[in-house]
């Protein structure tokens, strides 16, 4: 039976903070704005605290906004670095919270988090290799390829890979302030909202943003099937909650392989192929408690 951990879920505009076990035990769960790193941190390490004096927690998963050091062989280990969050660059999140409770923390970022959830109860479960991606208020994607995480140089930044951008037929300048209209900054919540006047949610299924918000995505999608080979892609977030997407997503997706790639998942299973969470919006905070509960062995 899996131990009793915490488990954060660290956005840019919230945190979420549980304690549980697994999907069938996530209680006393609590939402903290994002303000500034001491308030923030504090009030989270300040529930954590209460928990534990009631029923002793194992441990503290973290799934984090990024960018962030995943390196634990790094003297900046669960940092947030160079985030363009005010006031978040270069904070010790996972030292903070590890000294505030005396309890082993597992760190990684949101998304990765999100990964892990779905490979343990979720979409992924038996696969080895599959992207999990998050279209909502940023995109980012999670990945694992044959059971493991991947982290390489630093982690995936898949929100921020470049697409291609037709300004005649979209002028949108994109709203990244790193890279303009990168992924993010041509698809995410924002950048609807900013190009059509509108909330994503509020724009009907017959405007014109869902099939150009579908060609961006099916187009990362395309870049993702032919560099990682994943078994499964999963899309979660705010954006993918348009019921009909989905189905543009995946109609695009087969036009821009055009054939080449003659898997049976793409060729007869899409609708098995890019899926939704299983986890629902319980992805990243169910990820964090299976983090630290695979570092405690427990998982």
């Amino acid at each position: 039976m899996n131990e009793l951990c915490g488990a954060i879920e660290a956005g840019g505009t919230k945190f979420v903070c549980a304690v549980g076990a697994g999907p069938g035990d996530l209680r006393d769960e609590t939402r903290i704005e994002t303000t500034t790193p001491p308030e923030t941190l504090g009030r989270a390490i300040a529930f954590f605290r209460r928990r534990h004096a009631e029923t002793p927690l194992a441990g503290i998963g973290i799934g984090s906004f990024g960018p962030a050091d995943l390196d634990e062989s790094s003297s900046t280990y669960g940092f947030i670095t160079n985030t363009p969050k005010a006031g978040w660059a270069h904070v010790d999140f996972a030292g903070a919270v590890r000294r505030g409770l005396n309890l082993p923390v597992a760190f990684d970022t949101d998304v990765n988090a999100a990964a892990t959830g779905e490979h343990r109860w979720g979409a992924a479960r038996g696969l080895g290799t599959f992207v999990y991606l998050t279209i909502g208020t940023g995109i980012g994607g999670g990945a694992m390829a044959g059971g493991r995480l991947v982290h390489g140089m630093l982690h995936p930044e898949m929100g921020h890979m470049r697409v291609p951008h037709d300004r005649a037929a979209d002028p949108f300048p994109g709203v990244c302030p790193v890279h303009g209209d990168c992924l993010e900054g041509l698809a995410s919540g924002p950048a609807m909202e900013r190009r059509w006047g509108q909330k994503a949610q509020a724009l009907p299924e017959s405007h014109a943003a869902w099939a150009l918000e579908a060609e961006y995505l099916a187009q990362a999608l395309a870049n993702l099937v032919c560099v990682l080979s994943p078994q499964r892609i999963i899309l979660g977030g705010g954006v993918m909650q348009q019921a009909w997407l989905l189905a543009l997503i995946r109609q695009r997706l087969g036009t821009l392989l055009n054939g080449y790639i003659r898997a049976r998942e793409i060729v007869e299973r899409m609708d098995e192929y890019v899926v939704p969470p299983g986890l629902g919006s319980r992805s990243g905070i169910l990820g964090a408690l299976a983090l630290v509960q695979d570092r405690l062995g427990s998982g």
